[in-house]
């Protein structure tokens, strides 16, 4: 009886602790907006803009800074160090140069550990971990936003070559700390969705397989356990939008690989959200995420979640449009279908690569109906038509700028020709496109790949003008585009 009287203390003594972890972590989310680094707004963040932010952390006694690497083009790659507990815990991110999500959410987090607020539960919670951060590891992949360094490999897929610096120095920083856990932290497409819902991804984790078997020892199930800690948390906040990467084994990446080598690979990937086209939603729920899983490592809460949580989690899945029309009238040749299009409005990097515009495709066509949409119009009643060119050709760009848009699209136009058209001019600023004075539209047809400009009637009413992939309600007045296009 005594045996079994310690055994339910030590029991609720757990539970308790796992309550009063999963009770603090849910502060993160409330004050997020007093640690988020500002300086960090947009997507398209270099390595410069770092550098200040972790010359700071290396000024104050408790952080350890340390260049463990550099880059192709010579950038450094510095390694911040905080804690003094036994458990290590390896963050590292942006190993693919146009996925910065994860990054400013770690500035974020090292903004929270910098701060006076909670400054008892942070030293209990260092005295147990020590926490290393190295934050965008391809910083020549981020000066141009793209995925892969300078030698034009894929960093996670060099884990067995280790031909890239980049690559080298994770190996040897992971070999060196032998963490017991690893956060792989990535950007994954916007256009993927929790399995058979209409929600997006926002957040799809993975505890990677370690061999083709997909078996699962003690560091994979600590990992699989953690992960069913942190959706717990996001289900507040994001609830539904959680999904769960595919864990074949891939034998050359990153993830599956420190898995193997006995470090429990957690990997956090940042999807879509609705009208949050910099991710700064997204960045807030890495930070309530990455957060809540420390102090679950450091509390070891993590250890009662049962691996069900983890394999519950819904797969993820790849049938969101930015843009979904449902079941127009489609003619053609005389004859009139019924057609749904899928819509995803494409970014084109501007030079500098700071900013970006759009350049929109039909990426499908047909029965769409276990399709989903981040915006969906029903198309029942309505028809669809090309739209009109404007009659009068303007001079140049002043002549544009004094256009009533509004008024235009309420007649159907979606095409202004223009006699002279600014040369540095990459795309449309107004919401029609712009055509030169002697290009010639063809004749009205959509295929795969057109660009999604047309106008939906009822009747003989328009209803919605479709921009370059962007939807005007013509009736409401709601609507906006970043840019059309330019037809020379």
């Amino acid at each position: 009886m005594r045996n079994l009287f310690t055994c339910l203390l030590i029991s609720l003594s757990i539970l308790s602790c796992a309550a009063q972890t999963e009770a603090f972590t849910e502060r993160f989310y409330e004050s997020y907006s007093e640690y988020q680094e500002s300086s960090l707004d947009k997507r398209r963040i270099k390595h410069a803009q770092l550098q200040p932010l972790i010359d700071a952390l290396a000024a104050r006694p408790e952080y350890e800074v340390n260049t463990v690497g550099r880059s192709i083009e010579g950038r450094p790659l510095r390694l911040i160090s905080l804690g003094t507990g036994e458990v290590d815990i390896f963050l590292w991110s942006q190993m693919h140069g146009n996925e910065p999500t994860a990054t400013q959410a770690i500035f974020d987090i090292l903004n929270f550990f910098s701060a006076a607020e909670y400054a008892d539960e942070k030293a209990e919670l260092l005295a147990k971990v020590k926490l290393h951060f190295l934050p965008m590891l391809n910083p020549d992949g981020a000066e141009v936003f793209q995925r892969r360094n300078t030698l034009g490999i894929d960093i996670n897929r060099d884990a067995l070559r280790l031909q890239s610096p980049e690559g080298q120095t994770l190996k040897r920083v992971r070999d060196s700390l032998d963490a017991e856990f690893g956060f792989n932290l990535h950007d994954q497409s916007t256009y993927y969705n929790a399995e058979r819902t209409e929600k997006p991804a926002t957040i799809s984790y993975l505890a990677p397989a370690y061999n083709y078997e997909k078996d699962v020892n003690e560091v994979r199930a600590n990992a699989m356990k953690v992960i069913g800690y942190m959706n717990r948390i996001l289900q507040q906040y994001a609830p539904g939008q959680v999904g769960k990467y595919n864990d074949d084994f891939e034998p050359r990446a990153f993830g599956d690989n420190i898995q193997k080598w006995g470090t429990s690979a957690i990997l956090i990937e940042s999807g879509g959200y609705p009208n949050d086209i910099e991710k700064q939603e997204i960045r807030k729920l890495n930070y309530v995420s990455i957060l809540s899983a420390i102090y679950a490592i450091a509390s070891g809460s993590y250890n009662e979640v049962p691996l069900e949580d983890y394999l519950s989690i819904p797969e993820n899945d790849r049938k969101l449009f930015d843009l979904k029309i449902e079941g127009i009238t489609y003619p053609l040749l005389g004859q009139e279908y019924l057609m749904d299009f899928g819509i995803h409005r494409l970014e084109v990097d501007l030079p500098g690569h700071n900013d970006f515009w759009y350049s929109s495709r039909v990426i499908d066509m047909g029965d769409l109906s276990t399709y989903y949409g981040y915006e969906v119009i029903d198309g029942s009643g309505l028809h669809l038509e090309a739209g009109k060119v404007y009659e009068e050709v303007l001079e140049d760009a002043s002549a544009a700028k004094a256009l009533d848009f509004n008024a235009l699209l309420a007649q159907g136009i979606t095409y202004v020709r223009m006699r002279q058209i600014p040369a540095s001019w990459l795309f449309s600023p107004y919401p029609v496109h712009i055509l030169s004075e002697s290009f010639e539209l063809e004749e009205a047809k959509w295929d795969v790949g057109d660009n999604p400009t047309f106008v939906l009637y009822r009747g003989e009413q328009p209803e919605y003008a479709i921009i370059n992939g962007f939807s005007f309600n013509l009736i409401t007045g709601e609507g906006r585009a970043k840019n059309g296009m330019i037809f020379r």
